[in-house]
């Protein structure tokens, strides 16, 4: 095992046999006196690309994406909010305080992590499906590119956790091994009688590297989203894609799960642990059975984007958006209409009087005719 020195600053971060070495704040910079923390600001940034990415797909899975903004907000707002609860309910005394007000404000207070992402799945699923009930969105298609956007913020999310120092894995000796001061001042701390680490029965040194749990992570959802977009253009049946996601996440989070050393614990079980070994097998043996039933009667799972329900819908909000168009077009013209009218009124009175004057002229050249032809009758009579 390599052994490491004592780092004495806090935000230094080193992989010893990688030679690298970064010196990070967790505070990204502060605003009004507020500090705004690097996992924030990397939740929001996975999180806004997972928008980006998912919205222009939704037709491709037959879902309207003006229809479907109410349950992506409420999906995620349930989403925070399950996650927050899945954390801080088994550690519950760490956020208690004297006072309601001072405990609420600790329950909310997410700047230095503490989010837990089954409950934030659970939470998200909750909300966002029960909004799709009401506004009557196909769920299964729905759920399909939903995953593909959370393994995108899921990937990049995860980058908060090395900022932060936290969720690390045990000692290990491998080339990606990584050590902070922030991670050594936990181990020296947790590994005292009554920590954390002492009491799961945890073996840990201080000065030996630490498994990069969030790196494994990152890679593993980063790798899923491309197999998973990939497969989205071929997939056979609504639904397929989310199973694939669970058992793709489940398997990881199972293995990696079981190496780190701040896992929520319930007795000797690891939670997150537990429930992702049940998830990836449960989602690999119904994408068995889906792939045979699919094999044997193709024709009874039509893709919702294929149905004409799906076609309708969409082309409908499409035709609103245009109708709308049209009116704000309709309303430029008629305001142009009477500014032309207006111009040529303008235009017009002057030629008019001109045209006055001239039929004045013309009288008075037919009268000096009428008079002149008199004359030269007068003169006429005269000589005969």
């Amino acid at each position: 095992m390599t052994l490491t020195q004592m780092i004495t600053e806090f935000n230094q971060i080193q992989f010893p046999k990688l030679g690298w070495e970064f010196n990070i704040d967790p505070t990204a910079f502060t605003i009004g006196g507020i500090n705004i923390q690097w996992y924030g600001i990397l939740i929001a940034l996975g999180l806004t690309l997972a928008v980006l990415y998912c919205f222009p797909k939704m037709k491709r899975f037959g879902i309207d994406p003006d229809r479907a903004i109410d349950a992506v907000l409420g999906g995620i707002i349930g989403g925070v909010i399950g996650a927050r609860l899945y954390y801080v309910i088994p550690n519950w005394a760490e956020y208690q305080r004297d006072t309601f007000k001072d405990t609420f404000l600790a329950v909310i207070n997410t700047r230095n992590g503490g989010l837990g992402i089954y409950g934030g799945i659970i939470g998200a699923l909750i909300v966002g499906l029960l909004i799709c009930k009401i506004k009557k969105i196909k769920m299964l298609p729905m759920l399909d590119v939903t995953v593909l956007g959370l393994l995108i913020g899921q990937g990049i999310g995860r980058w908060g956790n090395f900022v932060n120092q936290e969720a690390f894995g045990t000692n290990t000796d491998s080339f990606l091994g990584m050590t902070g001061g922030r991670i050594q001042q936990v181990i020296n701390s947790e590994m005292q009688i009554g920590g954390s680490m002492y009491e799961n029965g945890l073996e840990m040194v201080w000065d030996a590297p630490v498994h990069p749990c969030f790196l494994y992570e990152s890679v593993w959802c980063l790798l899923g989203f491309a197999l998973l977009a990939f497969w989205s253009k071929r997939r056979k049946y609504d639904g397929q894609i989310l199973l694939m996601y669970m058992a793709w996440y489940g398997i990881e989070r199972a293995i990696v799960e079981g190496i780190r050393t701040d896992s929520l614990m319930l007795g000797s079980i690891r939670i997150s642990q537990a429930i992702s070994i049940v998830i990836a097998i449960v989602s690999i043996i119904l994408l068995v059975i889906m792939h045979f039933r699919v094999k044997r009667d193709p024709e009874s799972y039509v893709l919702y984007a294929s149905t004409e329900e799906s076609r309708m819908l969409i082309e409908e909000t499409r035709r609103k958006g245009m109708k709308g168009m049209d009116a704000l077009d309709d309303d430029d013209d008629e305001i142009g209409i009477l500014d032309d009218e207006d111009e040529d009124d303008e235009t017009a009175a002057p030629d008019d009087e001109d045209g006055d004057d001239n039929d004045d002229d013309d009288i008075s050249d037919d009268s000096d005719d009428d008079n002149n032809s008199d004359e030269n009758a007068e003169d006429n009579t005269k000589e005969d």
